[in-house]
C-alpha cells in the first residue's frame, strides 16, 4: 500500500482505481490514511485495541482538508491507546438511537409478508398500549418497567390484552437483539421468571346443535350479503378476515375449490368447495357484479371489514350470542364428531403440524379433503333441522 504525506494536493492527485479500493497511508501520522474507491475518497484511521485491529472512518475527503482529518484521527488513536474500542462505541451509540417506535418500524420493514391482521395487532400495541415508551431507547426498557406496565395494563385494558401486547414487544425486542449488538437480555423474561403472565381461558363457545335451527332461520332473514358471509364462515371454518377479503380470482368454480394465498400463519390454503357452497357462491357471483371481492364494501378496503352489525342482528333475532370465531369452532366440532382424521382436521383449519414429525411427512391435497368437506356440509344441513 502506498505511503505519502497527505495534503490537499496529494489527496486530490490520487487516481481512482477502475475497480476495488486502495489505501494510501500518511507518512506524518501512523495509522492515518485515505481509502480511495472508484468514485470516492475517505479518510480512515487504524489502530490496535486489545490486540485487535480496528478501522474507523473519519469522513469524506471532499468535505474537509487532511489537516482536520488528521486531528480527528489523533483523538481516535488516543482513545484506542486507552483501550477504547471506537467500533464498539459506535454500535452502542446506534443502539441508543433505536427507540421502541423505530424498533417496531424496522420489525415491519424486515417482515413485509406479515398478515395485515398481525401488522394491525402489533401496531395497536406500539401506538396505543406502549405509546409512552415510543421515544425511549429500547435498551433502556428494564425488567421492572415491563412488570409494572404489564400489571397496569392488566387492570386497565384487560389481562388478555396485556399478555398479547408483551408477546408482541418480546418478538420485536428479539428481532432488534438479532440485528443490533449490545442489547441487554429481553426484559419480558421477567414475566415468565416471576410467573406474572395472566392466566387465560380459551373460549369454548360454539353454536350448539339445539341452537342451530333458530340461528339458521335468523341468518336466512338477513340480506343476501350478510347471509352468505355467515354461511361461508360456517361451512368453511375460515377466519373473519379471510372471508371478508376473499376475492373471486381465488375461487375456481369449475374446479370447485378456493385458494387463500395469505393466511394468519403465513401458509397458503386450498379448500374444496362442497355442493352447498358451490351453489351459494355461484349465486353470490351474480349478485357481486363486476367487483373483484366476494363481499364488496363501500370503505377504502373495497370489501366488508367488520361484520359485527349483522352478527349482532342475527344474535338478537335468534337469541344465540355468537362471534365469528364461534362459527370456526362450531365447524371443527362438527368435523371432529364425524371422526375425520386428525391431519385432515388440521389441514382444513390451516393449522401447522411443525411440532409433529409424522405430520410433516403427510401431504394432504385438496382432492383428499373433498369427502370430509362434503360430510361436514351434509351434517350442518342435518343439524339445522334439529328438533329437541
Amino acid at each position: 500500500m502506498p505511503n505519502l504525506r497527505l495534503t490537499r494536493r496529494t489527496v486530490d492527485d490520487i487516481p481512482h482505481p477502475q475497480r476495488g479500493q486502495a489505501i494510501y497511508r500518511d507518512t506524518m501520522l501512523p495509522g492515518f490514511g485515505v481509502r480511495v474507491g472508484a468514485k470516492s475518497k475517505t479518510y480512515i484511521v487504524e489502530g490496535q485495541v486489545n490486540r485487535r485491529t480496528r478501522r474507523v472512518t473519519i469522513g469524506r475527503a471532499d468535505l474537509f482538508p487532511p489537516e482536520t482529518a488528521r486531528r480527528k484521527a489523533l483523538v481516535v488513536l488516543g482513545d484506542m491507546a486507552d483501550g477504547v474500542d471506537p467500533t464498539a462505541e459506535k454500535r452502542k451509540e446506534a443502539v441508543k438511537q433505536m427507540t421502541v417506535e423505530k424498533a417496531f418500524n424496522k420489525f415491519f420493514e424486515a417482515r413485509p409478508d406479515l398478515a395485515k391482521a398481525t401488522v394491525d395487532n402489533y401496531s395497536r400495541t406500539g401506538n396505543k398500549y406502549l405509546r409512552s415508551w415510543a421515544k425511549k431507547p429500547i435498551n433502556e426498557i428494564t425488567r421492572q418497567m415491563v412488570l409494572k406496565k404489564h400489571q397496569e395494563m392488566s387492570r386497565s385494558s384487560g389481562k388478555v390484552t396485556a399478555n398479547d401486547s408483551f408477546r408482541h414487544f418480546r418478538s420485536v425486542y428479539n428481532f432488534t437483539a438479532a440485528t443490533e449488538d449490545n442489547l441487554p437480555p429481553n426484559p419480558v423474561s421477567i414475566l415468565s421468571q416471576a410467573r406474572a403472565w395472566n392466566k387465560e381461558r380459551r373460549r369454548q363457545t360454539i353454536i350448539e346443535a339445539k341452537q342451530l335451527p333458530v340461528w339458521w332461520a335468523a341468518v336466512m332473514d338477513e340480506p343476501e350479503y350478510s347471509r352468505d358471509f355467515l354461511l361461508l364462515a360456517l361451512f368453511t371454518g375460515m377466519r373473519r378476515n379471510e372471508v371478508a377479503s376473499l376475492r373471486w380470482e381465488n375461487i375456481d368454480l369449475d374446479e370447485r375449490k378456493l385458494h387463500l394465498p395469505t393466511t394468519k400463519n403465513g401458509d397458503p390454503l386450498i379448500l374444496p368447495v362442497s355442493d352447498y357452497l358451490f351453489n351459494l357462491l355461484r349465486e353470490r357471483k351474480e349478485c357481486a357484479g363486476a367487483s373483484p371481492w366476494v363481499f364488496p364494501g363501500k370503505g377504502p378496503a373495497g370489501h366488508i371489514v367488520e361484520p359485527k352489525k349483522f352478527s349482532q342482528r342475527v344474535a338478537a333475532a335468534s337469541g344465540v350470542t355468537f362471534t365469528l370465531h364461534d362459527l370456526r369452532r362450531t365447524y371443527i366440532t362438527i368435523a371432529e364428531s364425524l371422526d375425520i382424521p386428525h391431519y385432515a382436521l388440521k389441514r382444513l383449519l390451516n393449522h401447522r403440524s411443525s411440532a409433529d414429525v409424522t405430520g410433516g411427512y403427510i401431504i394432504i391435497n385438496v382432492d383428499r379433503l373433498r369427502s370430509p368437506v362434503e360430510l361436514i356440509s351434509e351434517r350442518i344441513l342435518e343439524l339445522k333441522e334439529f328438533k329437541d
